[in-house]
């Protein structure tokens, strides 16, 4: 795309000042403008929080905008749906990919139209003009639960073709997909954009693939376009962290008092892996933590970190490799796993880490509700809710009393309970997947303020977060995972947002694993 004849072409697409602020008063966006042109690759990059995905759905249809105004082709519009946005040319490839499994390639492609088997033989013919248009051969009557992650995402760009679309957004396509799915996806995407014409919007933490691959660059930082439509050629891998991050980043003070002494000079292996792995997921893994030590681990979507959590926790049935803890070797399942001293909180808490509809003081003594009972007596409920207070206490859980139930709680103090129900079991290794996700600022504070207190009674944390300031925050050494590996390791005095963001979002970076 020649840049410098930007100012005299019309864009396809233009934001102009676009906000939104939810009914519950959070503010999302604040007045973000936009450009997006014909034949290009846009690239959209925040960290998480900055506003890409709210920008995202109201592109899409999915929500309206509080504010500003939408261009279309230089006419003002404004999309009361997503079906409204795909008649006007603007078609979203959304990160979780909605296509139907128990429907064939072709059903899921014109789901969308009436009396799919009356023109088979039409639809048929588009499928296959499709295919040569982009050189790729996939068998139209297979199941889509029988696809490959890869040939799913191949299939939503397809259905964006269908459509007519003139403008693809993109969000996160890459995320979960191999090497070789990778690069099929970067083919397509030079050959819409450059031999068909069509714009795309393309959404990726991957900094060296929006490299290689846009011709712009806008990032959202806090709801607001910080760098808007900046020529790719312009930048590399260390500017764009360095603006996502929103500042130069010096390595973190590494404050050696607040660490426990054992920790700092060398302790006694706590929880010890050794060539564990799960096929497809986790490749083989070696690591050793010690007692009151906070290990981050810094990594994307799809970089493996929540396998890692499950494979240690027992929960992956087709994890391989050994899990010690204090040197005895532990058996492959979640019960055998609490009963050794250990806690998952997950990072979906409603689906895997609460009962939404129990009473907080019952959730949070769900894990040691066999140490409250004698054989062949039902539990105290006396005691359950003693503990279950002494709980919420401790974490400061904002509610009524303790027989509010957890559905009834704001998110933040939800999530405090999936930590609390760990506290008063005999729990000394805490595996903490994304706990600071979708909550305030207070509530996030107060988490990380409890995982340095747990730390300091010596008990062994491993803190998975994409928030990569809160990992140096609270953690004693960082493990920067990538393809289901991890790729390299650093202390926290050592490093700093800004090298974790590029070590976490480049390509095979130097590996230094201690």
């Amino acid at each position: 795309m020649n840049m410098h004849s930007r100012a005299a072409e019309r864009p396809l697409l233009s934001l102009k000042g676009i906000s939104k602020t939810f009914p519950n008063g959070t503010v999302a966006l604040r007045g973000v403008d936009l450009d997006v042109y014909a034949g290009s690759v846009h690239g959209l990059l925040g960290a998480n929080g900055a506003g890409k995905s709210t920008l995202i759905k109201i592109l899409s249809g999915a929500i309206s905008a509080t504010g500003g105004v939408t261009e279309w082709k230089g006419q003002k519009v404004s999309f009361s749906s997503p079906r409204e946005a795909n008649d006007h040319g603007i078609a979203t490839i959304h990160q979780h990919i909605p296509l139907v499994p128990t429907l064939s390639v072709l059903e899921n492609l014109f789901l969308a139209d009436d009396g799919l088997w009356r023109r088979k033989r039409s639809y048929l013919e588009e499928f296959h003009a499709i295919c040569d248009r982009l050189q790729y051969a996939i068998d139209p009557m297979q199941l889509v639960a029988d696809l490959s992650i890869g040939r799913r995402q191949m299939v939503t760009i397809m259905k964006a073709l269908v459509t007519g679309a003139e403008l693809i957004v993109m969000d996160e396509p890459t995320a979960s997909l191999a090497t070789e799915e990778r690069e099929l996806v970067y083919r397509i995407v030079r050959h819409l954009s450059k031999t068909e014409g069509k714009a795309i919007i393309f959404v990726s933490h991957f900094l060296d693939e929006i490299v290689d691959l846009t011709d712009e660059v806008t990032i959202l930082r806090d709801g607001v376009a910080v760098l808007k439509g900046k020529p790719t050629s312009e930048l590399d891998v260390d500017k764009i962290a360095e603006t996502i991050v929103g500042r130069e980043v010096a390595a973190m003070e590494h404050r050696a008092h607040d660490r426990p002494q054992h920790v700092q000079t060398g302790g006694t292996p706590k929880l010890e892996l050794r060539d564990l792995h799960s096929p497809g997921k986790l490749e083989k893994t070696n690591l050793t933590i010690r007692a009151g030590e906070v290990v981050g681990i810094a990594g994307l979507l799809g970089s493996g970190r929540s396998e890692l959590l499950h494979a240690i926790f027992g929960a992956d049935p087709n994890a391989q490799g050994s899990v010690l803890i204090d040197g005895k070797p532990m058996p492959r399942s979640v019960p055998a796993a609490m009963r050794a001293g250990m806690g998952l909180v997950p990072e979906d808490r409603n689906a895997q880490g609460l009962i939404p509809q129990f009473e907080i003081w019952r959730n949070t003594t769900l894990p040691s509700v066999g140490g409250l009972t004698r054989p062949g007596v039902l539990p105290s409920r006396k005691v359950e809710f003693d503990r279950g207070t002494a709980g919420i206490r401790k974490l400061a859980i904002k509610a009524p009393d303790a027989n509010i139930a957890v559905n009834q709680l704001s998110g933040g103090n939800a999530q405090k309970v999936t930590i609390a129900k760990w506290l008063d079991a005999d729990t000394q290794i805490l595996l903490l997947d994304e706990p600071t996700a979708g909550i305030d600022i207070g509530a996030k504070t107060d988490i990380l303020r409890l995982v340095r207190e747990l730390a300091q009674t010596g008990r062994t944390i491993i803190i998975v977060s994409s928030e990569f300031e809160e990992i140096l925050a609270a953690s004693d050494r960082v493990l920067v995972m990538r393809g289901g590996k991890i790729i390299a390791e650093r202390p926290v005095a050592e490093t700093s947002e800004h090298e974790l963001v590029v070590l976490a979002g480049s390509e095979e970076p130097a590996t230094t694993v201690a």
